[in-house]
Order: structure tokens, then C-alpha cells, then sequence
């Protein structure tokens, strides 16, 4: 069955300045056109991004187009001593937290090629950049009434149809599964492509490491909203599908200004109407479909 989730009507502002929202990889695309989107509604956003140049000149810009409530912070999600700095320094600064985009992600293949190219670092940055930072964050969350929210944007290449190899679906798709068989998997996409036996190991063809990379988030999204079932905290999945951004090479059917408006409404849902565990898609007529 499918969800469709409609644009929020002006009622249904639970929000206020007090709520503190943190978006990584935000000094350009996707990132930075969600912050401002925040920032807009009202939000007090943290803009992270791992250049310290780069996040400075995009929080600068937003502060002159007259957004206040921005703040910005060098993290690196790669490199869990950046983390550890950035949350220490978030604990002291603003103390609690109620929403949270990992949005930083990277991906070395132009549209079209499927050459596997520093898988390493895709891993290390999509999806353990992601967990270890949300892992850190988890007690900040102030889970009160108004339900905080985790979202990960995420792939559709990293949907488990995508995956060639039953052994490795079984696993995945398990209701039983936990962040040790998540590892263990990605950890054999990576022994595989070293012995370049990748391929016939039946992992996904389109951006392989990118792919799985976004496969084990989705993973994690789902172990964790299992976690914290009832506890006031929701963790899901978006899929921006082919937008716009650098990572495309400015390729895409739509701009990183629809596919913001589209996190913004996700984010911000009336505690009752948010689910949990759940994979988001962007259509282009401006809805949102949720695959069960």
C-alpha cells in the first residue's frame, strides 16, 4: 500500500524559533536548500559541511539574505574526531535537538558510469558517516510530545530489488536484522571488490559502492526506527531521485529547491500524521509516495 503526504496546510504549524534542526552537507544542492527552507518556516538551523570556506560563505549568505537563525559548524562525517567535536560543541550551544538531515554524502562516478572508485570513502562517508553522527546525537533529541525526526536521504539504488545476490536480500530484508549483519554486509561488498569478484557476487550494478552505501542506511534507518518504536523519535528515509545538484554534473529532472520543500514537509508533520521505518520517494508531481 502506498502513502501519499500532501503539502502542510498553515494549521498544522507545531514548530517555533526553539526548534533546532541540523543539516549536513549543506554549503551547496539538496543541503543548503533544505536549511534555507527551515530557515524560512522559521527554524533555528545548524549548517554543517566539511569545508570550513565553503560552510562559512553559505551560512554568510543566508545571513544576508536576512535569516538569523543560522549557525554553522566544520564537520567532516568521515572522521568521528570531527563528530566528537561537533556534538560536544552542539551540547554546549544549543543542548537539545529535535531534527536532524544527514544529508553529506559523496559519490566519484559521473552519470552513466558504473566504475567502482574509492569505495572506502563512499562507505566510510554515506553510510558510517551518517550512523556514527546520529549514534552521538541520539541523547540530545528532546523526544517530547512533539516527536523529534531523523531523515535520511537516501537512494533508490539502494533498494534491495537492486540486489542480484538472495543470500545478502534474505539478510536485509529480515525483520530480525541488527547493525552487526549490516556491517558484516558492507563488509563483504568491500572484500568482494578487492577481489574483484563484485560482479558475480550479484551486488548492484548502477554506482555499486554508492549503491550499497545507501543500502546499509536504509538498513540502519530501519533497525534504528525499531529501536525507538514508541519513544517519541522517528527515523526515515528520502529519496530525492535525479535532481539537479553537482553530483549529477547539474543533470535531473528537477531542482534542489522542489526536493527541499519536499524534506521540509516531511520533517515538519504533525506529530500524529508521522510514521516511522518507512522509504520516501519524490514524484514529480510534488506528493510524496511511501513504499511499505
Amino acid at each position: 500500500m502506498d502513502h501519499l503526504i500532501y503539502p502542510l496546510p498553515p494549521t498544522s504549524r507545531w514548530w517555533s524559533k526553539g526548534t533546532t534542526a541540523i543539516v549536513t552537507g549543506a554549503n551547496k544542492g539538496i543541503g543548503f536548500e533544505v536549511v534555507k527552507k527551515l530557515l524560512e518556516l522559521g527554524l533555528t538551523v545548524v549548517l554543517t559541511a566539511r569545508n570550513a570556506k565553503n560552510g562559512s560563505l553559505a551560512a554568510d549568505s543566508l545571513r544576508r539574505a536576512g535569516f538569523q537563525n543560522v549557525h554553522f559548524y566544520c564537520l567532516d562525517v568521515s572522521d568521528p574526531s570531527s563528530i566528537a567535536a561537533f556534538v560536544s560543541w552542539f551540547r554546549h550551544n544549543f543542548g537539545v535537538l529535535d531534527i536532524l538531515v544527514n544529508n553529506a554524502a559523496v559519490s566519484f562516478n559521473a552519470v552513466g558510469d558504473n566504475s567502482i572508485k574509492e569505495p572506502e570513502t563512499i562507505i566510510k562517508t554515506n553510510f558510517y558517516g551518517a550512523k556514527l553522527l546520529t549514534e552521538a546525537l541520539l541523547p540530545l533529541f528532546r523526544r517530547l510530545v512533539s516527536v523529534s525526526r531523523i531523515l535520511n536521504i537516501s537512494s533508490r539504488l539502494g533498494s534491495l530489488n537492486k540486489l542480484r545476490n538472495p543470500s545478502v536480500r534474505q539478510t536485509l530484508e529480515s525483520e530480525e536484522l541488527n547493525n552487526e549483519q549490516i556491517d558484516a554486509t558492507v563488509t563483504q561488498f568491500l572484500e568482494d571488490v578487492s577481489s574483484g569478484t563484485w560482479e558475480k557476487q550479484g551486488w548492484p550494478e548502477n554506482w555499486s559502492d554508492y549503491a550499497v552505501s545507501k543500502m546499509a542506511l536504509n538498513a540502519y534507518s530501519r533497525v534504528l526506527a525499531r529501536r525507538y518504536n514508541g519513544k517519541k523519535l522517528s527515523v526515515n528515509c528520502f529519496c530525492p531521485g535525479f535532481t539537479r545538484t553537482s553530483m549529477t554534473g547539474g543533470q535531473g529532472t528537477h531542482t534542489a529547491e522542489d526536493v527541499a520543500a519536499t524534506i521540509a514537509t516531511l520533517v515538519l508533520l504533525p506529530p500524529e500524521k508521522l510514521t516511522s521505518g518507512k522509504f520516501f520517494m519524490f514524484l514529480e508531481h510534488k506528493k510524496i509516495i511511501s513504499r511499505l
